[in-house]
């Protein structure tokens, strides 16, 4: 739940709130650059709350049934609608009309350039996540939810403004890291790169640090977790979502991205598939969640002279693999819960894939060969996803320590 909710931040712009912090014209206006960090804790602190809150609704043991989710992800696109125009209108540039909340590019900061005013949609969701947040802990007195929701907040409202702060004093600054003692790193920084990376891992350790602090409140519903939704029905939903994706992501028709682009919209069904059975959680966790970045890769790097090879190796093993896992676990889980093992072999398999695409997607930058932009960040996602393969193999949560059989313990 909480991997389908950090999509719905994606709709929001921000690359113009980032160029206030930072572009040529604005370096040394502080007011500019206030503005601008202010626009990145909002659209931080939205963006990881969402994750937050369907992290919380996964793991708090209230629960949720498939209608009840989808009527509230009805309510929850009603309330985007209701604060897009409460806060992101009215966008009428060529009348001089803008929002008074607007964190892009505004005249008031460039005046007499010639802009493309992006519209906004970060009070939609606000308003969404809202409507959310309450529903999670009036109606339902889900505790977990809300609380991870407030720090997910936390954690994206301090993230992106601490990854941008980096971006933005060396662009105010030029050469100031590259004269530092660390300058014989930071000259091949990729700092966009670093930003998001960055980004990532404060609101990633504010929100691990929230689920800490709330883990009393993690619970395990007694209930059987059996759809009450037939098999034709999942089947056919999963397959309308893996079309719409596919639509969207890479096709060029336009109505299919102004109905299924919102990432609120492209969450309705895999949530109401995921929120209880069997079938929906495994497919969404890793085949269906694997196929636009495996597909944007094989995009990317497709050669037309290894066209066969290309599509294998990008693409249809990648898929055939995250499947193949998929069903055999969905196969093995019983109704009172998953196999023991699952979540170490999908967390494995997940950060091995995901690196691996990744890294082709950077042109495999490898330590050996002439550095560049991409060699920084590929180091520091080496070095995390050989941190989370040991603790996948050595860390045992039950006994709260490292030893050399905690993969086999889980099977006990």
């Amino acid at each position: 739940l909480g991997t389908i909710a950090m999509g719905f931040g994606g709709s929001m712009t921000y690359g113009q709130t980032v160029g206030l912090t930072h572009d040529g014209p604005l370096r040394g206006d502080w007011a500019a650059l206030s503005w601008g960090m202010l626009g990145l804790a909002i659209k931080g602190g939205v963006w990881i709350s969402f994750c937050g809150l369907f992290l919380g609704i996964g793991l708090g043991g209230k629960r949720y049934r498939p209608f009840e989710m989808f009527l509230l992800m009805l309510g929850m696109l009603m309330a985007v609608v209701f604060g897009w125009w409460l806060f992101n209108t009215p966008h009428d540039p060529e009348n001089q009309r803008l929002p008074f909340f607007y964190f892009s590019d505004h005249w008031h900061w460039e005046p007499g350039v010639e802009l493309k005013h992006r519209p906004e949609i970060w009070g939609g969701l606000l308003t969404a996540l809202v409507s959310g947040i309450l529903y999670a802990a009036l109606a339902k007195g889900d505790l977990l939810a809300s609380n991870l929701a407030l720090w997910g907040m936390l954690g994206g409202a301090l993230g992106f403004p601490l990854g941008q702060a980096l971006q933005a004093s060396n662009a105010w600054n030029p050469g100031m890291y590259n004269e530092s003692f660390i300058g014989f790193f930071t000259k091949y920084f990729n700092w966009w790169n670093m930003m998001e990376t960055t980004f990532g891992a404060a609101m990633g350790a504010v929100l691990g640090l929230g689920l800490w602090l709330n883990r009393r409140r993690i619970g395990v519903s007694s209930e059987p977790d059996v759809s009450p939704l037939p098999g034709w029905l999942v089947g056919l939903l999963l397959a309308v979502h893996v079309m719409l994706i596919g639509l969207v992501e890479f096709s060029k028709i336009h109505w299919i991205d102004g109905v299924y682009d919102l990432g609120v919209m492209m969450g309705l069904i895999p949530l109401v598939l995921c929120v209880q059975g069997r079938w929906g959680p495994y497919m969404m966790l890793l085949p269906i969640t694997l196929l636009p970045i495996a597909g944007k890769t094989l995009r990317a790097l497709i050669d037309p002279a290894l066209y066969s090879v290309t599509w294998l190796a990008y693409l249809i093993l990648p898929m055939l693999l995250a499947t193949t896992i998929a069903v055999w676990f969905a196969r093995q889980a019983k109704p009172e819960g998953e196999h023991p093992l699952f979540v170490r072999c999908a967390l494995l398999f997940c950060v091995w894939i995901f690196h691996y695409l990744n890294f082709a997607f950077f042109d495999f930058p490898w330590p050996w060969n002439d550095w560049g932009g991409r060699h920084p960040n590929a180091l520091i996602f080496f070095i995390s996803m050989l941190g989370i393969t040991l603790m996948v193999f050595f860390y045992s949560p039950e006994k709260r320590r490292w030893q050399w059989n905690a993969w086999h313990g889980d099977k006990d």
